[in-house]
């Protein structure tokens, strides 16, 4: 993921914790729409396996930001 490879790694942690936060609100809204969507009287264990999937799947959209916050900054060569 190239993002922006002029950045610093302190204004990419910045707007990394603002995307980390971004993303788990929009995750956790989007899992809940989907939840209310589900038709009732599903089987508990289908339940289950529903909440395994959405409780974790916020983990890899943001191991991605968290990979890209702790990139370190280009070496400048100057001479």
């Amino acid at each position: 993921m190239v993002l922006m490879p002029h950045m610093s790694q302190s204004k990419r942690k910045l707007i990394g914790a603002f995307l980390l936060v971004g993303s788990i609100v929009a995750w956790s809204v989007l899992g809940t729409m989907i939840y209310l969507a589900l038709p009732e009287g599903l089987p508990p264990l289908v339940l289950v396996g529903y909440f395994l999937i959405a409780g974790m799947g916020w983990v890899l959209p943001a191991a991605q930001i968290i990979k890209w916050m702790a990139r370190p900054d280009r070496q400048t060569s100057n001479g």
